[in-house]
């Protein structure tokens, strides 16, 4: 027995040396991968775009991502602002002949989408080829690809070119059946951010909205891409409405393409405008690879500093993690940029569907701080809506994109009453002592009485008044006119500039242009400096360990339910009363 114990002991602390000797080994590999070392670009390059991860606003600084390795945030992202940087130092440097356009789905919003393809068209200004292909092309791929120069779709590829479309998931059949009553309280007729939870499909005003919006934007891209491949909007809008583009022959009989052929054929043509023999290797540089190139360097020695700060995701309150916007986080970044002498003005760069209406007050009040002592400009990206339109609302200036999704001002809560749930399925009953009558308001074991709902529907309608008189001062409109276009509805960039919710189409560039000007800045006398501070790879990394660990677990057993788990842990973090987006919007 004591021999076998001395084996068991010998095995285990071999086992602990040679974790802790795999530990050293990966921090040796990461700490190699993470240097600084600069990569060399040789002559007759072609930056390839896959644009084939989701696209943040910040690039998550994945130092092995060019070895495949991926884990928890930086799992598969790329940054919207390395890949406009990439462009833009591609269109001087002189060893980049042109992009490549080498892709099937973009996971972009529309607002980051935009950004790119205007990069791509001042790319082209410096006489540079923009070259593309794919085996599939969805209809925001198609939608960058428009730009290119020569565009090659494989004879046997799908081509979506047919409008924009939603689907939005109710849970009223589901919450039935396992005997849960939501407890509805909102403000707004377009408020439809509650109705998966009582109703089976959308209300009137629901898909009024949801027509007018999506129409905007739609007619707003078919406007550029006509442009782009010379055609007349109401030629493009006919094929669109009527499915006439189903392959690839389809596409190039109406000009929306220029080839029907395969990836040898994109590459043999590359390899021509790149000067390259026919039997020549083509040199295609990654944007991983692309990221560390070295640029043509600018001195720029200035003391000025517009601070920009990102925002992006669900608002929390609290301080809230990578994946979300905690209002304690971002509220210390704008009073951080507030009290720093060198940062002459600042841009709010906003992309929240909303949330936490209080998280969202506390921004706003910072943000009204600051703007007393510098100026404050608001960008929005794919969408800036609800409690994200409420961060923006009251900064100087509002810049967001035709195709941004915004306005959403309404407010709503729900307390789900789970009594049912608890007797009928699960043979749980509830007791409770109280010191006083109401001393378990609000309680989910219980229905509410019409007293208890009166006051929580007051509740609802006074951050109601207060978010209206807040947006009507930030926009100098009367409280009337502004609730003319609140009610909860929601607007894309077009609509709400032409009511006044926005100031200027744009993108963050114009955001930061505006901050200079309003700042009294000549030039680009400035440096810019991004808040909240990024962590480093490392704390991410070994932050991010058990929450990657878990997720696999999960995602390995729901298997195709993932997606409503996700769901449902957003819907966790609506705690409070809520100034939110109506659903988790998709538009494809």
């Amino acid at each position: 027995m004591l021999q076998f114990l001395k084996y068991v002991l010998a095995t285990i602390v071999g086992l602990l040396l040679f974790g802790f000797i795999s530990f050293l080994i990966m921090i040796g590999i990461i700490a190699s991968a993470a240097s600084d070392d600069k990569v060399r670009i040789v002559e007759n390059s072609v930056l390839e775009l896959k644009l084939d991860k989701p696209i943040t606003e910040r690039d998550p600084d994945n130092p092995l991502a060019e070895l495949g390795f991926s884990f928890g945030g930086f799992s598969s992202s790329d940054g919207l602002d390395q890949i406009k940087a990439s462009i833009r130092k591609a269109k001087t440097d002189d060893n980049i002949k042109g992009i490549f356009l080498n892709m099937r789905f973009v996971d972009a919003g529309m607002g980051k989408l935009e950004e790119i393809r205007n990069e791509l068209i001042d790319f082209k200004e410096s006489g540079k080829f923009v070259v593309s292909y794919t085996d599939l092309a969805t209809e925001k791929a198609y939608y960058l690809s428009s730009v290119a120069d020569k565009i090659y779709v494989n004879p046997l590829a799908t081509v979506e070119f047919n409008g924009m479309g939603s689907e939005v998931y109710f849970f009223k059949g589901t919450l039935e059946k396992l005997d849960i009553k939501p407890q509805i309280f909102k403000v707004g007729e377009f408020k439809s951010a509650v109705e998966p939870f009582f109703l089976e499909k959308m209300s009137d005003p629901a898909r009024m909205q949801m027509e007018s919006f999506l129409n905007s934007i739609n007619d707003y891209q078919l406007r550029n891409i006509a442009k782009a491949r010379n055609k007349t909007y109401e030629e493009l809008k006919n094929v669109s409405d009527n499915l006439l583009i189903r392959d690839a022959n389809d596409a190039k009989k109406f000009g929306l393409i220029t080839d029907v052929g395969y990836y040898d054929e994109a590459i043999a043509y590359l390899k021509d405008q790149s000067g390259i023999e026919e039997e020549g290797k083509l040199e295609l540089v990654t944007l991983n690879k692309y990221k560390k190139a070295e640029g043509k360097k600018e001195s720029n020695s200035s003391k000025n500093r517009i601070a920009v700060i990102y925002a992006e995701g669900d608002i929390v309150d609290g301080e809230g993690d990578e994946d979300n916007i905690g209002s304690e986080r971002y509220a210390a970044a704008i009073r951080k940029a507030r009290l720093d002498d060198k940062v002459k003005a600042v841009v709010l760069r906003i992309n929240s569907p909303g949330g936490s209406a209080l998280a969202s007050d506390v921004m706003w009040r910072e943000i009204q701080l600051t703007r007393k002592v510098k100026p404050v400009i608001a960008s929005m990206s794919d969408v800036a809506a609800s409690g994200g339109y409420y961060m923006a609302m009251g900064c100087d200036t509002i810049v967001a994109h035709p195709n941004t999704i915004t306005g959403s001002i309404g407010v709503f809560g729900i307390i789900p009453n789970i009594q049912g749930f608890m007797n009928n399925k699960l043979g749980i009953t509830i007791d409770n002592v109280n010191t006083g009558k109401y001393s378990d308001v609000p309680t989910l074991t219980r229905p509410m009485t019409q007293f208890e709902q009166q006051v929580v529907q007051q509740q609802i309608d006074h951050i109601y008044d207060v978010f209206t008189k807040k947006a009507s001062e930030g926009r100098n409109m009367t409280q009337d006119q502004l609730k003319e276009y609140a009610s909860g509805r929601v607007w894309s960039g077009i609509e709400a500039k032409e009511r006044n919710l926005v100031d200027v189409h744009g993108g963050l560039e114009k955001a930061i242009e505006i901050a200079a000007a309003k700042a009294g800045i000549e030039g680009n006398d400035y440096r810019l400096r991004e808040l909240p501070a990024k962590k480093s790879f490392l704390e991410e990394l070994m932050g991010d360990v058990g929450k990657e660990v878990k997720a696999g677990y999960v995602k390995a057993e729901l298997g195709e339910l993932y997606p409503l788990y996700n769901m449902y842990k957003k819907v966790e973090h609506l705690q409070g009363i809520q100034t939110r987006m109506p659903y988790n919007l998709t538009v494809e």
